[in-house]
């Protein structure tokens, strides 16, 4: 699979999206959209559907908290407890309704890889993992001092990477004593399952 599947204008959206992040995001984001394209080739998947997530992934990021709540309440969008106490996590939510509702994303595999990038959930599909994980390892993270391995396990397998990721999220949030949406630690659980099972 390929660019002979493109349906969306990804230049257009581009420049559109660059008028509501600012600059530190858009870097980011192109590093997304770079390492999502990466990932899609070395594991087989769309290569369009993976650039266009990986490009609007944060669409929502620089919103205000109040204007995501706000959204969210307007459009039926349901939020956690979790969410409603941490809002800035709402991003992901969020950006799944504005690349439909902007910029004409209507492919629901598209829309589910932005709604789950950033907490992931159990059984994902590759693209929502390839959006996880190039989210979290793109070449302007340095947030793990286990990126090194996980890179490279981006690269070999997606639910061995995803393990090392949410096991990384849950250590640091556990640290900080901080919030953990039911989303992530529902999905380490499946995935050090996927791990087990792979050692046995």
């Amino acid at each position: 699979m390929g660019y002979e599947d493109k349906i969306y204008d990804l230049e257009d959206m581009n420049k559109r999206l660059a008028k509501y992040i600012d600059q530190n995001r858009w870097y980011h984001t192109q590093g997304v959209r770079y390492m999502s394209v990466a990932l899609a080739m070395a594991h087989g998947v769309n290569l369009m559907q993976a650039e266009c997530a990986g490009l609007l992934h944060d669409c929502a990021k620089c919103i205000s908290d109040q204007k995501k709540i706000k959204i969210c309440d307007k459009n039926g969008i349901p939020i956690t407890d979790v969410e409603r106490e941490n809002p800035f996590l709402l991003h992901a939510k969020v950006g799944a309704y504005i690349a439909k509702e902007k910029y004409g994303v209507t492919d629901p595999a598209i829309l589910d890889a932005i709604t789950y990038h950033t907490t992931g959930r159990p059984g994902m599909t590759p693209l929502e993992q390839i959006v996880f994980i190039a989210d979290y390892i793109e070449p302007r993270r340095n947030k793990s001092q286990h990126l090194p391995e996980i890179r490279r396990a981006a690269f070999r397998n997606l639910d061995e990477c995803c393990y090392e990721i949410l096991k990384d999220m849950l250590l640091y949030l556990n640290s900080k004593k901080g919030d953990i949406d039911s989303n992530t630690q529902e999905a380490f659980t499946f995935y050090e399952e996927v791990h087990e099972d792979r050692r046995d």
